[in-house]
């Protein structure tokens, strides 16, 4: 009795969700490994995705099926990481890969088989459920990804998209470089070099032609300022010596640091109770306002006219070099 009961096809889907069940379990339920190979053959109801793991239909399988496929054969603790975590994610900009790349606990050991390839990793994250399926953290399925790519432009792709669409934070992602191997950091450590680099620049070029529209004077650019001890109040992206004007373009508009954003309101608050007139201009209103921002820089320059310049020292930055 309960032998037939177990072996209806709705009483198997509600056992087993996505119709992916360990041989192991079917077993258990009463079933015999004959009566499961037959139903595995070529004409046959069922299909075996990777040894051990049975298919409950004998269609193409879904991507779904393989991820619960790959889950299944990797066994407890296990989550999706790489590139197929990426695309659940809701990454597009992904290189082709037919493997499903899954991380299980360290002290556990289970072989790589057909499409799932398994991953021992001591530094195993919290799963965040999607859909059902165990996966990686984004920032931990990137990094996991671009340590098997080998094309640069797939890894920039790819972690791009992610920082663009803010689904992840470059700070999420050097600290997985950090943390995890050495081995294929290469080019991920490259791409993150690049945003750096590439925020700073292209804030650097949309303040200057900003300032350039105000018709001010000519200041100095990324300047250290220091009080008459020598002691660092701020690092500003322009600066005005003569009157004691400051002008500080934040990054974290382009969410690459928000940590930097609590650093540089201190940065001001020191500045200013040093006796500097400071004009803070988030990057993004440099690229949709810019006649505010002229505004601003400009009523900034009467206030700074019209007090005593500050006692302090000024030199180029060493971030500016």
């Amino acid at each position: 009795m309960v032998r037939r009961r177990v072996f209806e096809p709705d009483d198997l889907r509600q056992r087993f969700p996505g119709d992916v069940a360990p041989r192991a379990a079917l077993v258990a339920l009463g079933m015999s490994h004959s009566a499961i190979s037959r139903r595995c053959r070529a004409n046959g109801p069922w299909r075996r995705l990777i040894p051990g793991v049975v298919m409950l239909t004998n269609g193409t399988p879904t991507r779904h099926q393989l991820d619960r496929a790959a889950l299944v054969h990797a066994g407890a603790g296990a989550m999706i990481t790489g590139v197929e975590a990426a695309r659940i994610h809701g990454i597009r900009r992904l290189p082709s890969e037919s493997r499903v790349h899954v991380l299980i606990p360290h002290e556990r050991r289970v072989a790589t088989r057909d499409f799932a390839v398994v991953e021992r990793t001591i530094h195993l994250p919290e799963a965040i459920m999607i859909n059902g399926l165990p996966v990686a953290p984004l920032a931990r399925a990137l990094i996991d990804a671009a340590h098997r790519m080998d094309k640069l432009s797939d890894v920039r792709a790819m972690i791009t998209d992610a920082v663009q669409r803010q689904l992840c934070h470059p700070r999420e992602l050097r600290h997985e470089l950090e943390q995890g191997t050495t081995i294929g950091s290469a080019l991920p450590r490259v791409v993150i070099e690049e945003m750096d680099r590439g925020v700073r620049e292209a804030a650097r070029a949309w303040a200057s032609q900003v300032g350039e529209q105000s018709k001010l004077p000519e200041p100095q650019w990324n300047v250290e300022i220091r009080d008459g001890s020598g002691a660092l109040l701020g690092v500003t992206d322009a600066y005005w010596p003569d009157i004691g004007l400051a002008w500080a373009v934040d990054a974290p508009d382009f969410r690459l640091d928000p940590t930097g954003y609590g650093r540089g309101a201190r940065e001001r608050t020191r500045l200013a109770a040093a006796g500097v007139v400071v004009v803070h201009t988030p990057p993004v209103q440099l690229r949709k306002n810019p006649a505010a921002v002229v505004a601003d820089l400009r009523a900034g320059y009467v206030r700074a006219v019209n007090r005593p310049p500050p006692d302090v020292r000024t030199r180029l930055s060493r971030a500016a070099a």
